[in-house]
């Protein structure tokens, strides 16, 4: 009894490190060596594919527990020119101290270019070697002034481009190609900067750190619900603040071989989540279990726990919404290999109701519990045995008031006709019953005696009276009969 409630006895799981160690030393064991992906199954004729002998163990993950991608680029030509044309992008989507590296670099290189631009100009003027005759009649300006060596040049070209200000060391207008260089080192320095910052600005406000803070549970489970077979899996926010417009989605990765013989390595097959009905789009404030029936369009509609514990497939689950705070698009990502799948297992409560407010215990995140009699037949058997059942049940029979459709098969004549006649014999039918209870009525009030249904009396008449008796005796017809109109058929 936990928080007033009856918690069942659960096994925790094993934890996807776990997993992972012991698969490390399962393929390190001698002789064992992992082969090309298209000799680890066999496909079936009908392209579904099954494990083939001497599987050396899990499959590579196609998206790692972390959200990552493992794939790998090669062979890509004119790949450092695509990149350069799209810098900015390269420069967010590289490491941080890549982006350092690389604005430390490029400050540099602009500094010693210009820098060595001012040491030129200031050789070609003299400013190294004045001549004297000017310097005592005070006619001769230098090109840059206490500019005499390449590292003062370079001191120059610093103060310029990061706009500290100039001390003793200036341009003057003796030099207008100095000038220019100046210029163009401004606008030069301007363009670096606001690259920088926007570039480290966007990397900061990139919603990619969002996704750690979103977590998916280390197993999945296969059990049933409301009847029916369905795979379901946890998600989780760590955080206060919401995903705006949640939603999820997923994809059944597995190796595919067609009718025509050509070999899918990976084939996307989606896995429905209630998209029809909104059951996709998630208000992930508390953990939520996310929920695949597998019905006749689900692509695990014909496993059975025994071909899903040796299936050669990969779930993959992409979490996508919008942060509170940004509005930018945050996706989170995970997946499950067959061995993180488990059949008759349910999820173990973490929300409970506390001093006025819901308490959600995240220690209990990635347990489950094992439910009994949970069958191991796949949703394809399981609705052929409840259709077995229901056909063993005696049929419910009703007569359709137009009559029945085999009697129109035999007449050859259309549902409609019956109508219309049927009607026609029930008006009739009607309209004499009226005239006998007008009869009866007469007789009632003449004789003073009441009337059986089938038209007898049920008192004792006089002598006097015998002759009237027995006309209306006689008017009165011992069973009604039902007068039917004769169709034209």
């Amino acid at each position: 009894m936990l928080f007033g409630f009856t918690v069942c006895s659960y096994s925790i799981v094993a934890s996807d490190d776990d997993i992972v160690r012991m698969s490390r030393l399962h393929n390190s064991s001698p002789g064992s060596s992992l082969s090309p992906t298209h000799h680890r199954f066999k496909p079936k004729p009908n392209g579904v594919t099954a494990p083939a002998v001497g599987h050396p163990g899990p499959r590579n993950r196609f998206v790692k527990k972390n959200g990552q991608c493992n794939v790998v680029f090669t062979n890509m030509e004119d790949k450092p020119r695509r990149y350069l044309a799209d810098i900015f992008t390269t420069c967010v989507d590289v490491r941080w101290r890549c982006l350092l590296l690389i604005f430390t670099v490029t400050s540099l290189v602009s500094w010693l270019l210009f820098g060595l631009l001012f040491w030129c100009l200031a050789l070609a003027h003299g400013d190294t070697n004045p001549p004297q005759e000017l310097l005592r009649l005070k006619r001769w300006q230098p090109c840059i002034l206490h500019v005499h060596s390449f590292v003062g040049a370079f001191l120059f070209s610093v103060e310029t481009q990061t706009t500290i200000g100039y001390g003793y060391r200036c341009v003057t207008d003796e030099c207008p190609a100095a000038v220019a260089a100046v210029v163009a080192q401004c606008i030069l320095g301007c363009v670096l900067d606001t690259l920088m910052v926007g570039t480290i600005m966007a990397k900061m406000v990139r919603p990619k750190k969002r996704a750690q803070t979103l977590l998916f549970s280390h197993h999945a489970v296969v059990t049933l619900r409301d009847g029916k077979l369905c795979l379901m899996w946890r998600l989780g926010n760590m955080r206060k603040s919401h995903i705006v417009e949640a939603h999820v989605r997923a994809q059944l990765l597995r190796p595919y071989t067609t009718s025509e013989g050509e070999y899918l390595p990976l084939q996307q097959v989606d896995l429905d989540v209630g998209y029809d009905e909104g059951l996709d789009r998630l208000f992930l404030v508390a953990p939520q279990v996310v929920v695949h029936e597998i019905s006749e369009k689900s692509p695990l509609y014909h496993m059975s726990q025994d071909d899903v514990a040796r299936g050669d497939f990969e779930i993959v689950i992409i979490l996508e919404g919008m942060v509170e705070a940004t509005a930018m698009t945050a996706q989170a990502r995970s997946s499950y290999l067959p061995h993180e799948i488990l059949w008759g297992h349910h999820f173990a409560p973490m929300l409970y109701e506390r001093n006025g407010h819901y308490l959600v215990d995240y220690a209990r995140f990635n347990e489950t519990y094992k439910v009994s009699d949970m069958p191991s037949h796949s949703a394809k058997e399981l609705s052929l045995l409840a259709a077995g059942q229901r056909a063993k049940s005696p049929p419910s029979s009703s007569v359709h008031p137009c009559g029945s459709s085999s009697a129109h098969a035999t007449l050859g004549l259309s549902p409609s006709v019956f109508c219309y006649e049927n009607e026609v014999a029930l008006g009739v039918q009607e309209e004499e019953r009226k005239a006998l209870d007008d009869i009866k009525e007469e007789m009632q009030s003449f004789l003073g005696c009441s009337v059986k249904q089938n038209g007898g009396l049920l008192c004792v008449l006089d002598m006097d009276n015998q002759e009237e008796a027995n006309r209306l005796q006689k008017a009165i017809p011992p069973v009604p009969v039902i007068h039917r109109r004769n169709s034209a058929l």
